[in-house]
């Protein structure tokens, strides 16, 4: 089972360029990557902010995009969304009885993916209300033997990235983590947001962040002084990237992989046959 990721997309950011505004020329090329290479994918996550307004022309330009997409598409809100939008360019996505946009897919046979909707309106940073914490720990309670993996946009931890990361004590960060701590069923957690590549553990389970199609944060883990304009780089122009989830009915590996056009420096022909037959001989 292959679950891709993407996230953090952000089409509309400048819509106008010519000739293709810089985020959609990203998609275009991760969308190539991920559906036509070597490692289609059984399901696709669009892990939030997939847009960058929350507009209906750019959740449009997305919809068409994914129209004859072969693998069935989840959509999470990000900050930058609005359920509106993601309602109208997934149909097949149901808002839950409370009215947030969480949900649970059986995904392959023993795993469930469950994604959660992390988005407060106004609000940059995450949120995870008390109707929230009832909703997972019901959904969790329904299957507590069952390998669970959670995709949600905002991570609930502080990567040193100071001008996007929470306050380490906000109440939604606790309550999640209340929810969570003790649920072995849930092998891992995967989040957008920070445009990084960011390994981790929450309340004991291990948590990734994938990096963002859209161009990247700039890795600086110094202090920040909102105060002082110190000339640091924030956005760089990074090749955009995916997350590539492999599932083997046992355990959850993930890979992450950057979309450029790099040249191929080996290929598996006769000349390298013994090197990887040695390979698999090693195998005990």
């Amino acid at each position: 089972m292959l679950i891709a990721q993407l996230t953090d997309i952000h089409i509309g950011f400048a819509p106008h360029e010519r000739p293709e505004e810089l985020n959609l020329t990203r998609l275009r090329a991760v969308l190539a990557r991920v559906l036509n290479g070597p490692n289609r994918p059984d399901l696709l996550v669009l892990s939030g902010d997939i847009t960058d307004h929350g507009d209906a022309e750019s959740f449009a330009t997305i919809a068409t995009l994914l129209a004859d997409c072969p693998c069935p598409v989840l959509p999470l809100v990000g900050n930058h969304d609005s359920r509106a939008g993601v309602l109208g360019a997934f149909p097949h996505i149901r808002p839950a009885a409370d009215g947030f946009l969480h949900y649970v897919v059986d995904a392959a046979p023993g795993l469930r993916v469950i994604c959660l909707d992390t988005l407060e309106d106004g609000r940059h940073g995450g949120a995870f209300c008390e109707a929230r914490a009832d909703w997972l720990t019901a959904r969790l309670a329904e299957a507590p033997d069952t390998p669970t993996v959670i995709f949600m946009h905002h991570p609930p931890i502080i990567a040193g990235i100071d001008w996007m990361d929470p306050a380490p004590d906000e109440p939604w960060i606790m309550r999640l983590r209340a929810v969570l701590q003790g649920q072995d069923q849930v092998r891992a957690i995967h989040c957008g947001h920070l445009h990084r590549p960011i390994a981790t553990r929450f309340a004991g389970i291990p948590l990734g962040v994938t990096p963002s199609v859209a161009p990247l944060l700039a890795l600086d883990v110094s202090p920040i002084d909102q105060n002082v304009p110190d000339d640091r780089a924030l956005i760089t122009a990074e090749p955009p990237a995916y997350a590539l989830h492999r599932w083997d009915g046992r355990d959850l590996v993930s890979h992450y992989e950057q979309v450029s056009d790099w040249p191929v420096l080996a290929r598996f022909h006769a000349g390298l046959q013994p090197m990887i037959a040695g390979m698999f001989a090693e195998r005990v």
